[in-house]
């Protein structure tokens, strides 16, 4: 969740909601506007299954009973308008669903059977993603709304962006991840070094058994070269010495040397009388004189190399099968004996400078934990000022909303080190308590329905310009009072208007008049069944309705009247 600074960055608006077959509501299709938006309506009118067919549409639970009665299955799809750079916007890139026109339709199916399925702009997700999405878009605030700010867990970043420490935060998180990452390879090199000396003995004796052998990458096969010639050296002096003799003569009258010279003294005796015709036959015979020297003094050398190596045969094999007795030993081959020999003396250097390695890890260590408590300490003192700070606001905001007799406190716990995270020393919950002298506890504990939304609003009001954008659903707000608190609670949701949709579900006049857009909930007949029906108010519609709120089942001109002041005093 991104949490900003809302006069600075993106907007989010609910613009449209369509309804089918949720418990009484048959069909049912609503625009929005951004600003203040009242849904009244008379007691059991059907408010409460607006809100739960909307619920669906963003990852609520999904129960069977929401189904309508005969039908085979309810839908809900609420759209919304989206600017770039929102926390919505982020996670469908993320999925690989991002919307190019700025327009997100988040839409639930439920079965008869209690089976859902989840979309988003008509792409099936999971029921978790719909969540996330749902989330990010839309904060419900009443009594049975375990999100929004009833979720602890978002109290933290709330103080931190009240607070305006999103940097020091941030300073924070990067000094505990890099102190982790000091404590990760200090617990790394320990590990390494208590297993090469557990091996110790055994990495001496191998590498005493490499420095022995002294391998090359090339060793295999040169030996195997020669073993090949050696075991064949028989047969090859037998063979050059024939090819010797064949071409010198040998014990012969004739070799190939003599026949060629005899041949060459005949033709020159008779060249001049050839007139040069043989004279390409004598260069012939003189360049096969010089390659059967040469083919003599190659077989001589070939002949003599065997005859003096013929004694390392023995020698030869032994160190070409110790060689591969090795490598299988390692598991490896000869060619990379080698480099193990490298890496296992290493390993042993590593004993020897292990102890000076670690501390000098220690001292890293230590130095990136001292750097994380400084951060965390400095944050914890910021957070202890913001969270007076944020007090104090909230106190101001209290009995004007009939709540004077109430608390409201910022509490800081410090955590032990086992639970120190990259948020740092400090776990934040907002506790109130409703009566002088009575102890502070968390707010869904403590505030009643009424209490506890007008609580959230007070809230809403201290933090509207941070946190995460979301169109605000306020539901119970003004249940249990009237009057001039009344009139405060309409004041305070119409000035989260000023960063925020907001939507109210009221039975106050007042809170009413306060909107800027005006929609009735009402049940109707239809045919053997009562069906809920939602339309939106015409300014004489809006008159009618608040008239009603205010006079009751019988509306007099009188309650019209009055009205008509409430929605004037408040354009005004």
């Amino acid at each position: 969740m991104k949490w900003v600074n809302i006069s600075e960055t993106w907007y989010t608006m609910l613009v449209s909601l369509s309804v089918r077959d949720v418990v009484l509501i048959d069909h049912l299709d609503l625009s929005f506007e951004g600003g203040l938006s009242a849904l009244t309506g008379e007691t059991g009118a059907g408010k409460s299954i607006l809100l739960d067919a909307l619920g669906l549409a963003l990852g609520g639970r999904a129960d069977a009973g929401l189904v309508r009665p005969g039908a085979a299955r309810a839908s809900v799809a609420a759209g919304f308008e989206v600017a770039a750079g929102h926390a919505a916007v982020d996670l469908l890139t993320e999925h690989g669903m991002a919307s190019e026109d700025g327009g997100i339709v988040l839409r639930r199916v439920l079965g008869a059977d209690g089976r859902s399925r989840a979309f988003v702009n008509d792409q099936p997700i999971s029921v978790g993603l719909l969540r996330q999405l749902g989330d990010s878009l839309v904060e419900i605030q009443g009594q049975f709304e375990q999100r929004g700010l009833l979720d602890a867990a978002t109290h933290r970043e709330l103080l931190d962006a009240f607070g305006a420490l999103t940097a020091q935060a941030d300073a924070v998180s990067t000094g505990w991840h890099d102190w982790r990452a000091a404590d990760a390879a200090r617990a790394d090199a320990a590990r390494e070094l208590d297993e090469v000396r557990r091996d110790e003995a055994f990495l001496r004796h191998a590498v005493e058994e490499l420095d022995t052998l002294d391998p090359k990458p090339d060793d295999e096969q040169t030996l195997a070269e020669q073993r090949s010639l050696l075991m064949n050296a028989e047969k090859l002096i037998e063979a050059t010495n024939a090819a010797a003799d064949a071409l010198s003569g040998g014990d012969s009258a004739l070799g190939a040397e003599a026949a060629l010279a005899t041949a060459r003294r005949a033709l020159e005796r008779v060249t001049q009388a050839a007139a040069g015709r043989l004279d390409p036959v004598i260069a012939t015979l003189d360049r096969a004189l010089l390659e059967t020297e040469e083919a003599l003094v190659q077989i001589q050398s070939v002949s003599t190399e065997i005859e003096l190596d013929s004694g390392r045969q023995e020698e030869v094999e032994e160190r070409l099968f110790a060689l591969r007795d090795l490598a299988r030993k390692h598991g490896t081959d000869t060619t990379k004996l080698p480099a193990l020999r490298d890496s296992l003396r290493q390993k042993l250097a590593a004993i020897d400078s292990g102890g000076d390695r670690l501390a000098a890890l220690d001292q890293v260590l230590a130095k990136r934990r001292a750097t994380y408590i400084k951060a965390a300490e400095a944050l914890s003192t910021a957070r202890q000022k913001a969270a007076k700070k944020l007090d104090r606001a909230v106190a101001v905001e209290l009995p004007p909303l009939k709540l004077d007799n109430a608390a409201f406190r910022t509490h800081l716990f410090r955590l032990e080190e086992s639970a120190w995270s990259p948020q740092g020393m400090d776990r934040i919950a907002f506790e109130v308590s409703t009566n002088p002298g009575s102890p502070p506890g968390s707010l869904a504990k403590i505030a009643s329905g009424g209490e506890l939304a007008r609580f959230l609003l007070a809230l809403k009001v201290v933090l509207a310009e941070i946190g995460p954008v979301r169109t605000l659903i306020f539901d119970e707000v003004d249940s249990g009072i009237g009057g001039a608190t009344a009139h405060a609670v309409g004041e305070r949701l119409g000035r989260l208007t000023r960063h925020r949709q907001v939507l109210v579900v009221t039975h106050s006049p007042q809170v009413g008049a306060r909107a800027a857009h005006h929609l009735r909930v009402r049940k109707e007949p239809s045919g053997a069944r009562v069906t809920t029906h939602v339309s939106p108010l015409s300014m004489d519609e809006r008159q009618e309705e608040i008239a009603r709120m205010l006079a009751g089942a019988e509306v007099t001109d009188e309650a019209r009247a009055a009205a008509k002041r409430l929605i004037e005093a408040d354009a005004g």
